[in-house]
């Protein structure tokens, strides 16, 4: 087991096994997953798919639509 001690600002230091296994690299973030009796340490996905469906848009264009308004912006 690794074990590491909290500061007085609440920080603690992930144990460099750990952050080995989970891949973590400075800058990373981490998430806190509270599951019944006991927290779980997840790294955050960075990953653009992870955010897949999280937009939805207002109304749809086609393809021909969207060419149109990139030459109309381009033109400007």
């Amino acid at each position: 087991m690794q074990t590491s001690a909290v500061t007085r600002k609440g920080q603690i230091t992930i144990p460099v096994r750990v952050r080995r296994k989970l891949g973590l690299q400075q800058g990373d973030r981490v998430a806190f997953v509270d599951e019944d009796d006991k927290i779980v340490l997840r790294p955050v996905q960075n990953d653009v798919r992870a955010a897949f469906g999280l937009v939805t848009p207002r109304r749809s264009v086609s393809l021909e639509q969207m060419r149109a308004a990139v030459r109309k912006r381009a033109g400007r």
